[in-house]
């Protein structure tokens, strides 16, 4: 079983592909369309502006690629920039259209008693315990780096929150396509079990 990390040049691979190898699975640094296509599941990464990013993904194809595969029902995991990708648009350095796979926008965080980037530890609310993703999970800390937090449009595509001075989104998903704000590879036990909970979702094998 192989797992997709997309290549279009704005991502962390290494410790994303890591992460996976240790959970059990292959994984396959790629930016071929047939490759993806052909995988049990994939994962989109990200790091940098998302106006650069939607650059990258328009100009190799991937977008399109992105698009063709969610519609298909394979599983796809954006990560951190990556789960901003999944939506509609962004206010970062202008206004640029998303994937628009999910509804909804990414906006700035507002000036408020905390400091921009949102850097560092913090605790994850599940809002739906139920889901495939979280279920059986204890609620913990995660790893967060961003300036910019998505809005989604849909209540039910918002699976948990994080604390920042408001609630802000941290895990999204809908159907096949699933989202986190925060790094799952860099935010210890419960970052890895979240990570192996998507793997199980491609069917990919993975070690206890």
């Amino acid at each position: 079983m192989a797992i997709a990390i997309v290549d279009y040049g704005m991502g962390n691979l290494h410790s994303v592909s890591k992460a996976v190898e240790r959970l059990g699975a292959e994984a396959l640094v790629t930016g071929d369309r047939a490759a993806i296509m052909d995988a049990d599941g994939i994962i989109l990464p990200g790091v940098g502006a998302f106006g650069d990013a939607m650059e990258h993904l328009r100009d190799s194809g991937l977008d399109g690629v992105m698009k063709e595969a969610a519609a298909a029902g394979k599983p796809l995991l954006g990560i951190c920039l990556g789960m901003q990708l999944l939506f509609s648009s962004s206010e970062e350095h202008g206004s640029h259209e998303g994937l628009g796979l999910l509804p909804g926008r990414v906006i700035r965080f507002a000036e408020g008693n905390y400091k921009v980037p949102h850097m560092g530890w913090n605790r994850l609310e599940f809002l739906q315990k139920d889901n495939p993703l979280l279920a059986g999970l204890a609620e913990g800390h995660v790893y967060f780096v961003h300036s910019y937090h998505v809005l989604p449009e849909v209540k039910t595509d918002l699976l948990a929150v994080t604390d920042y001075g408001q609630p802000v989104t941290a895990i999204v998903g809908r159907g096949s396509v699933y989202g986190m704000q925060f790094h799952p590879e860099k935010s210890g036990e419960l970052g890895m079990e979240l990570l192996g909970r998507f793997l199980s979702l491609c069917g990919a094998g993975v070690r206890n």
